[in-house]
């Protein structure tokens, strides 16, 4: 099962060098496990084995073939998480097709652009329990499909999409169902499957992943076999997890692929526990039932649980640990998870690294400190996963790392074999991020005498709002559309809520007048809702001499709003 690339040679042997596909994975907990519970989906009605979820991913990988779906294929994935998601994650990865993810947040407009940026070739689709709109959104783009027979799309704003697969039961013009979908499995027999899966290599990519589109339009970030495999074995080495973990799946699957959860979980063998709704009374109920040891989430998930009603909150036995990025926690949001038996571990990382890639490895004798100086502690990003080989503050021009006096401010640089292969079709970005052997995050730091390091600044003004990254470029070019905006600038605020919501700062063209409520409208009708600004402030902008408006005094004023 194992695959070869070019090999050493020791005396007059040859040494293969061997690697495993992330299908393969799957084979080979089932083969070991196949009575372990796989996979619970609350609000579906599934509980599998790893046996009958092996036998499903299997159906669903043996039913993309039967419909075309080749080696280096595209399928994209539109959707909340639902055991869908899981089958189709693992299928794809079986047949040599590469997964796209889109943001279920996505408008129109941004679901064209990723189709067409990614050439998705099928599309795996379900209605949000938020938003019921994602059909008569695919309508809008590509109003041929109801005039087309199921699979045999062609159309002009997405040339390259020849198939919709709708997961709900009902009928939809020119889409499938899943189960009319599954119904081709049939035409393709295991042999054939075992086949295509023998062929795969593990430097093969797996996924195209977007960016949050920084600097305008998102990039497509694009992973391996290697990578995925090795950021799962990452994630089980950082958090120390025991064989047979129970996950909820808070985090959304869209997001880096769930920070690689999907494969770490059952590289372990253990359960994943999806909910519809990520509720504060969901989640203590599924922790309390299910013996839940394991979630991952953005800082607003822990303001739910710390922030549920006593009728909410429920009792439970075991040991909980709980995986977060972006803003650190507080010093009260940790000694308040303590008290609730979770642990906390704050981890750093990027799309183009597969999500956490630095971990604030704890050391046992900080677990005597006061809970202010473990705050501060927890707060630094900390020090490189083992499988991720390099990482730097280093002086961004020369790359010549900077002393280690947790003072001197330089660049993050990364490299391995959990960084991206590169942007899709964009090698002059690729070449940029790459630039002296090393990536660029773009994210400003220091580097601590224990070698830990810590972020300072983001070099590319990214927002972080909910554990979703945001462009403040975006943000803006929607602002300057709207008829009374003479110039706009946005920065992050600070929020006890959500770590950071965008702040807009707008000056008006002379003679006409606008209200923040207005304002914020009109970015929601052109943007994602997330995206849209929470505050707007109106009046001149501070520039520079030359025009370039001053960003650092305006987040000063709304870190003081």
């Amino acid at each position: 099962m194992s695959k070869t690339l070019p090999s050493y040679t020791s005396g007059t042997a040859e040494v293969p060098l061997l690697g495993m596909t992330i299908g393969e994975m799957l084979d080979r907990t089932a083969e070991k496990y196949p009575d372990n519970e796989a996979l619970v989906c609350l609000h579906q009605d599934i509980r599998w084995t790893y046996k009958e979820f092996v036998e499903k991913v299997d159906e669903a990988a043996r039913a993309f073939m039967a419909i075309g779906v080749k080696r280096g294929d595209r399928v994209g994935i539109w959707s909340p998480n639902r055991y869908e998601w899981t089958v189709t994650q693992f299928a794809t990865a079986k047949v040599g097709a590469i997964l796209v993810n889109i943001n279920p947040a996505y408008g129109v407009h941004e679901l064209q652009y990723a189709l067409n940026l990614a050439g998705i070739t099928t599309l795996v689709t379900a209605d949000s329990f938020k938003a019921s709109n994602y059909r008569e959104m695919i309508y809008e783009l590509a109003p041929e499909l109801k005039r087309s027979a199921p699979g045999k799309l062609k159309a002009d704003n997405v040339p390259d999409l020849r198939a919709v697969i709708n997961v709900h039961p009902d009928n939809h013009e020119g889409m499938w169902t899943w189960q009319d979908f599954l119904g081709f499995a049939g035409d393709v027999s295991e042999a054939d499957l075992a086949k295509r899966q023998d062929e795969l290599q593990f430097d093969d990519p797996i996924n195209i992943q977007f960016t949050s589109g920084t600097t305008g339009n998102p990039k497509g970030v694009v992973y391996h076999h290697r990578g995925a495999y090795l950021l799962a074995i990452g994630n089980i080495q950082v958090w120390g997890m025991s064989p047979h973990p129970i996950y909820l799946w808070t985090l959304p699957m869209f997001h880096c692929n769930g920070w690689c959860f999907p494969w770490t979980i059952t590289a372990l063998a253990g359960t994943h526990v999806c909910l519809r709704n990520v509720r504060a009374g969901a989640i203590y109920d599924t922790i309390a039932e299910h013996g839940v040891t394991h979630l991952c989430g953005a800082p607003i998930v822990m303001q739910l649980l710390l922030g549920a009603s006593e009728e909410e909150k429920r009792d439970f036995d075991q040991q909980v640990k709980f995986m977060t990025a972006a803003a650190p926690p507080p010093a009260a949001v940790l000694a308040a998870m303590q008290d609730a038996g979770i642990e906390v571990t704050h981890v750093y990382g990027l799309t183009e690294v597969y999500g956490p890639a630095v971990v604030c490895a704890w050391h046992q004798e900080w677990d005597g400190l006061d809970i202010e100086m473990q705050a501060a502690l927890k707060s630094r990003q900390g020090v490189n996963y083992p499988v991720l080989e390099g990482l730097m503050v280093a002086d961004a021009e020369t790359l010549a790392p900077v002393p280690r006096d947790g003072e001197t401010l330089g660049e993050v640089f990364m490299r391995g074999n959990v960084v991206m292969k590169g942007y899709l079709k964009n090698p002059d970005a690729t070449d940029k991020a790459f630039a002296g052997g090393w990536f660029h995050t773009g994210d400003l730091g220091v580097w601590h005498p224990d070698g830990y390091i810590e972020l300072k600044d983001r070099s590319k003004d990214i927002i972080i709002s909910g554990g979703e990254n945001i462009s403040s470029i975006e943000i803006e070019n929607a602002l300057y559309r709207h008829p009374a905006v003479a110039g706009a600038a946005v920065v992050a605020k600070p929020d006890d809520k959500w770590g950071e919501t965008p702040c807009a700062f707008v000056e008006l063209k002379p003679g006409t007048q606008a209200e923040e409520t207005e304002i914020i409208a009109f970015c929601r009708n052109h943007l994602a809702h997330f995206k849209a600004p929470r505050k707007v402030v109106f009046g001149p902008l501070p520039k520079t001499s030359t025009g370039k408006i001053q960003k650092f005094v305006l987040r000063s004023q709304a870190k003081g709003l």
